[in-house]
């Protein structure tokens, strides 16, 4: 099935009967995406599908609004990791714990769960980034698993290139050192 382009989907949402259309366009392309992105973020299945949902509804709200000044892309991508950014820190608030103690919570959650299927060295890459600071892992997780350009990051978190690039090297510097030091 051919990719639709960003632009298209724009212009039939500017439509009133083919906003719906739009949509269902919009989520098709990037549905799965922003679905794992957000798992790497908070881990739990229901958690992400909430978040997703959430994500996708402020999209539907504010798509008309959209300024074409950034990818279409990174604005979803900024919305869904602010959301997981909301909803860590609100797990963190409401149970009182510290972020590292949340980290710690969410290597529990993914060894419990039963949507990972990862083997045993996943499980470990897994828990080894759990470990990194939160916008370390975001960018991690952006650059490694998503593939996603510096640039395309920077528009996304709102950092510049060089910082984000420092960050990416400081994490794999610390995931390298998880990993080789465990037995």
């Amino acid at each position: 099935m051919k990719q639709v382009e960003d632009a298209e989907i724009l212009e039939k949402f500017a439509v009133e009967k083919t906003r719906s259309e739009a949509f269902n366009l919009l989520l098709t392309k990037y549905q799965q995406k922003i679905y794992w992105h957000i798992r790497r973020l908070v881990i739990d299945h229901d958690d992400s599908d909430d978040l997703v949902q959430e994500t996708f509804v402020k999209v539907w709200k504010n798509l008309a609004n959209f300024r074409s000044d950034s990818q279409l892309y990174t604005w979803i991508y900024r919305i869904a990791t602010n959301e997981s950014i909301t909803f860590l820190n609100k797990k963190k608030q409401k149970q009182h714990i510290s972020l590292d103690e949340v980290s710690t919570d969410l290597a529990d959650i993914l060894t419990e769960s039963s949507y990972f299927d990862g083997d045993k060295i996943q499980r470990k890459l897994q828990e080894a980034i759990l470990t990194l600071p939160e916008k370390q892992r975001i960018i991690f997780n952006m650059k490694y698993f998503d593939d996603m350009k510096y640039e395309e990051i920077s528009e996304v978190l709102g950092t510049s290139v060089g910082a984000l690039k420092a960050s990416f090297h400081i994490a794999v510097k610390k995931i390298e050192s998880i990993l080789l030091n465990e037995d």
